[in-house]
């Protein structure tokens, strides 16, 4: 049997993308909901969490209003790229930050709250800037659990379906992950081929989580 790995290759690229986004920007909305008090945290808060709790097809309607082509988001990236964002691969990339960040952004905020602040205040009161407690004290201090956030944020981008399949479709060669591969098998009674992929996608699951758990030990 033949088998096309391109989903699984493009699966692997979109969750490492969305990975990196979400630390990128999950780090900073992790620090600023551990570290200060401000008015419409509870509001933040509640928004990160969201994703976790709405069904995948309503956070893909979202985001199909937001990023279609009618949109002002979806003009203007048409303008700069010359094509639409909604059904490329980069849609995809997307849809698994959304249905990831908020478990990375949840769990960093846990491991930089559970960071000994004496080592902090000492910090500040050698002259360090904030920047600089949180890059040299904090973050070295947190690192390993953050990194097991991310070995879970990457897992949960690759396995994502509902979210992708409304904003990116499901384009062989183009825009279908291994999640929306193996549906697109098991409906055209190829089981064969759905078995080789939801073992592969398995073992990939097991080896990731075994990983985020090692370095959750290591970290405690």
């Amino acid at each position: 049997m033949s088998v096309d790995w391109s989903p699984l290759w493009l699966s692997l690229r979109v969750a490492a993308i969305s990975t990196l986004l979400a630390l990128l920007v999950g780090l900073w909305c992790a620090y600023w909901l551990a570290n200060r008090d401000f008015r419409g945290k509870e509001f933040l808060d509640s928004l990160v969490t969201l994703p976790l709790v709405l069904p995948p097809t309503v956070l893909g309607y979202y985001l199909l209003i937001v990023l279609g082509r009618e949109s002002g988001i979806g003009r203007i990236y048409e303008a700069v790229t010359g094509g639409p964002l909604v059904f490329t691969w980069q849609a995809a990339v997307v849809a698994a930050f959304v249905h990831s960040a908020p478990l990375l952004i949840k769990s960093s905020r846990a491991a930089l709250e559970s960071v000994d602040s004496t080592y902090e205040w000492a910090g500040r009161n050698l002259g360090a800037t904030e920047w600089r407690v949180f890059w040299r004290i904090t973050l070295p201090l947190a690192q390993r659990p953050i990194a097991a956030a991310a070995a879970l944020a990457f897992a949960r981008a690759m396995g994502d379906f509902g979210v992708t399949i409304m904003i990116a479709g499901n384009i062989p060669g183009r825009t279908q992950t291994v999640a929306t591969a193996i549906y697109d098998a098991v409906e055209s009674g190829q089981g064969e081929l759905a078995r080789m992929l939801v073992l592969v996608v398995s073992v990939t699951a097991i080896l990731i989580l075994t990983l985020a758990n090692r370095l959750n030990h290591k970290a405690a």
